[in-house]
């Protein structure tokens, strides 16, 4: 007889489960939050890239011009604007490459114009496609136009726009241009190895020694993510300036250049190295140690065979970040760079200075490619980290070493003296009447209604904003990264989402402000009544500081298990309900960290809404930025360390709130 278990059965068709109202509605919601993403980030940089490849150039074989003698009569002689420019060559080949609203005044090709001549004029466009202005009245068609004298001088040339790399070709051809990006990357470079180094030992000081006060000195560490970046920069002006306190310190050289954008850099990404080289030093296996010790290694030795491979990913990672921070700030260069360029600067030069947005663009482009290139190498090199704890492994706990701990405590010492004496230099400068000349304590500097600036009204809209940003934006970020992490199936759009998800890491934020321009404030537009509003503040703010958050709610709902999801749904319980009942308490302290994450950082951004603030939505932070333009340095660090003192003050409150809560809603942590 034939063995029927061992005969193979048609394949039968595959079925698929049929859709929950849940699964609809997540999926639906994950969508809805794409779109946003799509819509705030992908389609302004797509605006932006396009914008950079955007060429604009006056053809002056497009334009003839007619001239009559003194009684108004025309002899019927014609003549192009390219054969008066070759006959009087008063505008060179760069001078008719120009930006969208480029313009060639005509009258310089006359030498004897003159207003109050009977002199009258034809002017017209040779086919159809040109354009010049009279007055405010654009002209594009082929007719010829008849003007007096007085009228023509208001004659101008527009240019016709047309897509190529001409934006590159002159960028990289211009020598001051080009300058900034081997200045930009020489800077990042330089703070990145000073600022790992520091950071390194302050964390391996906090974690590997026995030395006493580590809480106060990893309070004193995160002090500087509390500020603009901007505010280092003030305080090295007073220190090391031309009239500064300790300028012959410098023994004759400048603070203004590549010496205050690195000593600045490292004060304010020191905090963003620390955090990530402290957790990779957190974590190790002290089995390692005790093998070294039997095998009579040196400490030396094993600090560099076991310490060091051990954090390695830790200070790749920190090394990488730090980068990035460096080549993409504008805040600190603008303030004490001097005449030394750098990308971010560019930038800003480029739009407020000279009205070049098209070359703004090709700026942009330039300083993305460097950004993207050290995330993408940092999400690589975190990708291919093991963990370094087994189940078998044994924490590692540090044993007394009077003389190291001594060491190291004097060097978290210096280390927090320099933290702690930018801070105290900018709040004497804030106090400080008429630095040097008149060194009594007074207020004035903080009569902001009396600056540039927006006055007091900059700061309450920088509160405003900060509690927009971290309350809108918790709720979208974490209800996004719940959705991604907690739907079923649905992998290809998932996947999709991360990916949107991890990309505003990548774009720096002079860059998202300027595509931001370009998407938002074109008239054809339906979204254009956002620009130059609150509304449009916010969205750039929640965008540009998303990944992060994403990354912190997603490691968060990682650590909850998926039969949550089993169990509600064996209960027949909606999935808001569990949403709202159990894993929104349960990652409450994420969500309080999403949160006050958002806001410190809405109030001290500077780049990416340097270009999208209006005269009713000015920011504190831009106040600062203002003020210094103007010489109102003192009154820019006043600003400044009110930034300071409210985010501490906001880390206070998180830190009450956050106990209070935890304590209510998390009893079943501490059983």
């Amino acid at each position: 007889m034939t063995d029927l278990s061992q005969q193979s059965l048609p394949a039968g068709p595959v079925i698929k489960g049929k859709l929950s109202r849940d699964d609809i509605m997540m999926r639906g919601g994950m969508i809805v939050i794409a779109l946003y993403l799509i819509i705030s980030l992908a389609f302004p940089l797509y605006a932006m890239l396009s914008k950079s490849f955007s060429t604009y150039r006056v053809d002056l074989t497009r334009f003839e011009f007619q001239q009559s003698n003194e009684d108004g009569i025309f002899d019927g002689s014609i003549i192009s604007a390219a054969e008066l420019n070759a006959k009087i060559p008063v505008y060179s080949d760069a001078d008719l490459t120009t930006g969208a609203d480029g313009r060639l005044t005509v009258t310089k090709w006359f030498p004897k114009f003159s207003f109050r001549s009977p002199v009258k004029y034809k002017v017209r466009n040779v086919e159809q496609g040109g354009r010049f202005l009279v007055s405010s009245t654009l002209y594009d068609g082929t007719d010829w136009i008849e003007l007096n004298s007085n009228k023509f001088r208001r004659v101008q040339l527009r240019p016709v726009k047309s897509t190529g790399l001409g934006n590159f070709v002159s960028y990289f051809s211009t020598p001051a241009l080009f300058q900034s990006i081997k200045n930009s990357l020489w800077i990042s470079i330089i703070s990145t190895m000073i600022t790992v180094s520091l950071a390194f030992w302050f964390a391996y000081a906090l974690n590997r020694s026995c030395m006493r006060y580590k809480g106060v000195f990893r309070l004193i560490a995160m002090a500087p993510i509390l500020v603009p970046s901007l505010l280092p920069g003030i305080a090295l002006v007073y220190l090391f300036g031309n009239q500064g306190m300790m300028k012959e310190l410098l023994l004759g050289a400048s603070i203004y250049g590549p010496i205050g954008i690195v000593i600045g850099s490292v004060f304010f990404t020191f905090p963003h190295a620390f955090l990530i080289i402290s957790t990779a030093l957190a974590i190790s296996d002290a089995r390692l140690y005790e093998a070294a010790t039997s095998l009579r290694s040196s400490p030396w030795r094993t600090f560099w065979t076991v310490t060091i491979p051990g954090a390695r990913y830790g200070l790749i990672s920190a090394a990488f970040v730090v980068f990035n921070l460096v080549i993409t700030d504008f805040g600190l260069p603008k303030v004490i760079g001097g005449q030394f360029n750098v990308l971010a600067v560019d930038i800003y030069k480029q739009v407020i200075g000279q009205q070049n947005f098209e070359m703004g663009a090709v700026v942009s482009v330039v300083l993305v490619i460097p950004a993207i290139l050290a995330f993408g190498i940092d999400r690589f090199v975190q990708s291919k980290q093991v963990a370094l704890l087994s189940a078998r492994s044994v924490p590692f706990q540090p044993q007394p070493d009077q003389k190291r701990d001594r060491l190291l405590f004097a060097y978290c010492s210096a280390m927090a003296l320099f933290i702690i004496g930018l801070l105290a230099v900018c709040q004497f400068a804030a106090l400080v009447k008429f630095w040097p000349y008149d060194l009594s304590l007074s207020l004035n500097n903080y009569q902001f209604d009396k600056m540039d600036g927006g006055g007091w009204g900059s700061y309450f809209n920088s509160i405003q904003m900060a509690l927009m940003v971290a309350i809108i934006g918790t709720v979208v970020v974490f209800f996004g990264a719940y959705l991604v992490e907690k739907s079923n199936g649905f992998k290809v759009g998932r996947s999709l989402f991360q990916m949107i998800a991890m990309l505003p890491m990548a774009i720096p934020g002079m860059v998202l402000g300027l595509a931001y321009i370009f998407f938002f404030n074109s008239p054809s537009n339906p979204l254009h009544f956002l620009y130059g509003t609150m509304a449009i503040l916010v969205i750039c703010t929640v965008t540009h500081f998303y990944t992060v958050s994403h990354l912190t709610a997603v490691t968060a709902l990682k650590q909850m298990d998926r039969e949550f999801e089993s169990v509600s749904a064996s209960l027949k319980q909606p999935t808001m309900k569990l949403f709202t009942r159990v894993t929104v308490p349960v990652c409450l302290p994420a969500v309080l960290d999403i949160s006050i994450y958002l806001f410190v950082n809405a109030m001290t951004t500077v780049s990416a809404v340097v270009f999208l603030y209006s005269p009713k939505t000015t920011l504190a932070s831009i106040a600062v930025l203002n003020m210094d333009d103007a010489g109102d340095i003192a009154p820019a660090a006043a600003m400044g360390m009110m930034i300071f003192y409210t985010n501490a003050a906001a880390r206070i409150l998180h830190l009450v709130i956050s106990k209070g809560l935890l304590t209510r809603t998390q009893a079943w942590r501490f059983r």
